[in-house]
């Protein structure tokens, strides 16, 4: 996702508590809050008015520049902000400006970037300093540390023993060591697992199915494949969680996969003969034996009619006459599955009516039940 680095400053009432909140709506509205950085007492700039306080935040978003102002202007109404009809600079609840979005460069009435005053200012460019310091704008030709000595902005910076919340901490989601994201095929698992391990700074494991070879000739006829491609599924998830929950990584915070290990019982269960089954069964208990279960198991339900919509627009070709019937049976192979489990710690997250991949605030509302 494009990246953008905000201005915020107030000056009037809690100013922390204008910070605070303006950085959680940014946080639901907009995007990941990636850094922020700490914060300045400033003079005012241009005008006399009491002391602001000022901070730099970078965000990743899916929004163009011209809805990142519209949902910053929303956010400033909602805070209170008021813009008089006078000329010149004014006191303010908050302030959020729009310096960078990525290298563009844009020139408009009412949006501009980068934000045209920004070398010109020291609150502004000492923050953004400090959290993208040696960073190179395609605009400017130089680090904005650079930029910054450069500065004519004679200004008296403070810098602020307190810092401000990042929203993600609130989130339970980081005191977990592993989470599986599990659910139907065509439900969503692969993309929301990657999105949590893009913004909660988890390490991802994806199953790697699309080089099976006998995934398509499964669809095509199942009886004849369904054994040897749930034992090329077991010998494969088997040794990708071997190697990736094996290899620990110090920069990440935890792990997520959007498979788990019970999930070949739960399809070889549908697609094998019983006596195939039984078989199956003994040699997936002798292999996953010492293998570790995850923290949380979150399981996506969606109906029947958003998975055949789903897995449409995916356009896999091996896919497109897909059985409703066959999906049924494989929800009801995971919802038997979640009920024999005693030690296993479940959510069970219905995302029939969300759309999680374009709506933020569906995102939100499904990590905030983990």
């Amino acid at each position: 996702m494009p990246i953008t680095y905000l201005s915020l400053g107030s000056n009037q009432g809690n100013t922390y508590e204008y910070l605070n909140n303006a950085i959680q709506l940014l946080f639901e509205q907009v995007g990941a809050v990636v850094r922020i950085s700490p914060v300045y007492q400033s003079p005012a700039w241009g005008f006399e008015a009491p002391d602001f306080h000022n901070c730099v935040v970078k965000m990743e978003t899916g929004l163009s520049p011209t809805k990142l102002l519209d949902a910053v202007q929303r956010i400033e109404n909602f805070l209170g902000r008021k813009r008089e009809p006078a000329e010149g600079y004014q006191s303010r609840s908050i302030d959020i400006d729009i310096l960078l979005y990525d290298d563009v460069v844009k020139e408009g009435n009412t949006l501009t970037i980068p934000h045209p005053l920004m070398l010109q200012r020291k609150f502004v460019l000492q923050p953004l300093s400090d959290i993208a310091g040696e960073e190179i704008h395609s605009a400017f030709a130089k680090a904005y540390s650079e930029l910054l000595l450069d500065c004519k902005d004679e200004s008296v910076l403070t810098k602020q023993p307190k810092w401000l919340k990042n929203p993600k901490d609130s989130f339970e989601i980081g005191n977990y060591n592993y989470i599986t994201i599990e659910g139907n095929i065509g439900a969503g698992k692969t993309s929301l697992a990657t999105m949590i391990a893009k913004e909660f700074n988890a390490k991802l494991i994806l199953e790697r199915f699309k080089d099976n070879p006998f995934l398509p000739k499964f669809y095509k006829e199942p009886e004849r494949y369904a054994f040897p491609l749930e034992m090329s599924f077991l010998a494969d998830r088997y040794q990708q969680l071997l190697d990736d929950i094996g290899q620990y990584d110090l920069f990440k915070d935890f792990m997520i996969a959007d498979y788990d290990r019970y999930k070949s019982l739960i399809f070889a269960q549908v697609t094998l003969q019983e006596e195939e089954y039984v078989l199956y069964k003994r040699l997936h208990e002798m292999m996953y034996k010492e293998m570790p279960q995850p923290d949380l198991y979150v399981y996506l339900y969606q109906n029947t009619e958003r998975l055949l919509s789903n897995i449409k627009k995916r356009g896999r070709s091996y896919e497109k006459d897909m059985d409703p019937a066959y999906l049924e049976k494989i929800n009801q192979g995971y919802l038997d599955f979640i009920k024999s489990q005693h030690n296993l710690n479940v959510k069970i997250i219905d995302i029939s009516d969300l759309d999680f991949v374009k709506r933020r605030e569906d995102y939100l509302k499904i990590i905030s039940q983990f």
